[in-house]
């Protein structure tokens, strides 16, 4: 490809523009967006589409088709692509990979490239050099790429051919597992078609928005499945033969005592994927039918952590907003593992994160590394506890503490401690709702007078997944449902996501959040002193204008921004 044929991409218009004119977004947004743009400025180059794609004002869909339209390309996707290529000389996959783009076939003597991002200079300037022949450049989007890849050069190993690569060797391993020959196991972790498996399953994994990977083992196979969103969807069944050698190769990369099969054990990967750093913290406990293993991927260089865009309500996260703006205090973020907490701690600390603050952070794990923030790992193994770290942190002279969980009375006092001492300190517990933060310090055994001295805020949150954008559709719910479900009109319209490629078939597409927060004043804190149940906490934090999680969750079902069936999942208290 010449200099020319890559001068030829048109720009025919700002890609804002485009989209406004397209009826995609609105002024407004793109303002917001542009003004986002500008602040990330210092840590790279960031362009309007990926931002208001970030921002979820736009699906990647439609922000591509927009661009295909600006730069004068044609778009295809995934679903568009040939089968099968010509066989011929092409980059090398990590190549392909690192700079998203994949040959897709041949007419006429011209190759076509699909490429996710045609604007970088480098990537374009470099293809020329691959090949001599004339080349048409098509727009498609990252994750239809990397399919691509898997596809038509097996990255990930064609599943079938690593196990027909292994059958030979069934009963010579279905001996050694009954003989537990660890030196035999650890070889077999080595053995290139296990680490190639393994490898596929985290790649493929990180490449689909994968929270968690579970790898359970059952009496005739051994089952894998992805949390997406939330919800956990089965990939792969493994045959049983070689469940030692897949769970020994998770350990040995976690650093895991493979001789310690009666145990639960944890540890922690570092990997890169797809120019990505993942950490994955890996648990695995025994079970009847063997070791199940489940992998936390923690994404340190996703997403923009902001509090606009976490679902906020615009009355909740003004009152939010000012609440940690307080020089002093204590605020908790409640809820059951995988709400969201943390990210909402990550994102706060970020919007009050300034030069003249000193914030520092205990966790376990760090989810996200924030500039300007001194974050702490816990290490219980030599004694770093959330509350060993506390009192040390305290001399540091902070001015804002994050306590990532408050998991004993020991952790909880000197949290509270450090509030009514003059820090602002955040920290989660795990409770249903607001109120019951309360009566959980009390039960914990935390005095009363303490906790109502220190305590000026509580935010309890849910996760529910989003309607699929490109799917989306009315529909109308049963009515004995509607009839049974508060704060919803009886003339509402209600939306959901048919299934499409987009969004695998489940008819959802990222998480939003849906918050009720409690904010203590005198007499919540009265409440507080006399022992008031959760109940009666609950129906003065109503009575005084507290939204609860299930109106939140009701008004975005209203919006069309999810469904009945996903708040109803998150929040029984619907019906």
């Amino acid at each position: 490809m010449s200099h020319e044929a890559v001068k030829k991409i048109n720009k025919s218009g700002l890609l804002g523009s485009i989209l406004l004119d397209l009826n995609l977004i609105t002024p407004e947004k793109l303002e917001i967006a542009l003004k986002e743009q500008s602040s990330l400025e210092e840590s790279g180059h960031h362009r309007v589409g990926d931002v208001l794609v970030s921002l979820g004002f736009i699906s990647e869909d439609d922000m591509l088709r927009a661009l295909s339209s600006q730069l004068g390309l044609k778009y295809m996707k995934f679903s568009e692509f040939p089968k099968t290529i010509p066989n011929d000389s092409y980059p090398t996959v990590k190549f392909m990979k690192q700079y998203k783009f994949v040959p897709i076939g041949m007419t006429d003597g011209v190759l076509k490239i699909a490429i996710s991002d045609p604007l970088d200079e480098y990537v374009m300037d470099t293809l020329q050099f691959f090949s001599d022949k004339e080349m048409e450049i098509i727009l498609s989007g990252e994750n239809d790429i990397m399919e691509a890849i898997e596809q038509y050069f097996g990255t990930n190993v064609q599943m079938t051919s690593i196990m027909e690569g292994m059958r030979e060797e069934e009963s010579e391993t279905e001996e050694i597992e009954l003989e537990e020959d660890v030196h035999h196991l650890r070889d077999m972790a080595f053995e290139a078609p296990i680490v190639k498996l393994v490898n596929m399953l985290i790649t493929r994994a990180v490449e689909g928005r994968t929270s968690d990977i579970h790898i359970e083992p059952f009496e005739n196979s051994v089952k894998v499945r992805y949390r997406i969103d939330g919800a956990l969807t089965q990939v792969e069944i493994l045959p049983k033969r070689i469940q030692p050698a897949v769970i020994s190769r998770i350990k040995i990369m976690s650093r895991l005592n493979i001789a310690e099969r009666r145990l639960p054990q944890d540890g922690r990967i570092k990997l890169r994927v797809s120019g990505r750093d993942i950490d994955l913290r890996v648990s695995t406990i025994p079970t009847i039918y063997g070791e199940s293993i489940v992998m936390r991927i923690l994404d340190r260089g996703t997403a923009l952590i902001v509090l606009d865009y976490l679902g906020f309500p615009e009355y909740t996260l003004e009152k939010y907003r000012k609440l940690i703006t307080t020089p002093y205090g204590m605020i908790l973020v409640t809820g059951p593992t995988g709400s969201g907490k943390t990210t909402t701690l990550y994102a706060s600390l970020n919007n009050i994160n300034s030069d003249d603050r000193k914030i520092i952070t205990v966790e376990d794990p760090i989810e996200y590394q924030i500039d300007g923030i001194n974050q702490i790992q816990i290490k219980p193994q030599i004694g770093l506890t959330f509350a060993n770290g506390l009192r040390h942190i305290v001399r540091q002279d902070p001015d804002i503490i994050m306590v990532g969980e408050i998991r004993d009375i020991e952790t909880a006092e000197i949290s509270i401690h450090s509030a009514l001492t003059g820090h602002l300190v955040f920290s989660t517990l795990h409770t249903n709702d607001a109120p019951g933060a309360l009566t959980r310090l009390l039960d914990m055994g935390i005095e009363g007078f303490l906790v109502s001295s220190s305590l000026i805020g509580v935010l309890a949150q849910r996760l529910v997944r989003v309607i699929c954008p490109v799917c989306k559709e009315p529909y109308t719910p049963q009515q004995d449902i509607i009839d049974k479900i508060e704060f919803l009109p009886k003339d509402f319209n209600a939306y959901h996501g048919t299934g499409c490629e987009e969004c695998r078939g489940t008819g959802y597409r990222g998480r939003t959040g849906i918050f009720e927060l409690m904010i203590m004043d005198s007499e919540m804190r009265r409440l507080v002193i006399e022992r008031a149940n959760s109940d009666t906490i609950r129906q003065r934090a109503v009575a005084k204008g507290m939204q609860v999680l299930r109106e939140n969750g009701w008004a975005k079902v209203r919006e069309g921004v999810t469904t009945i069936e996903e708040v109803l999942r998150v929040s029984q208290e619907g019906l």
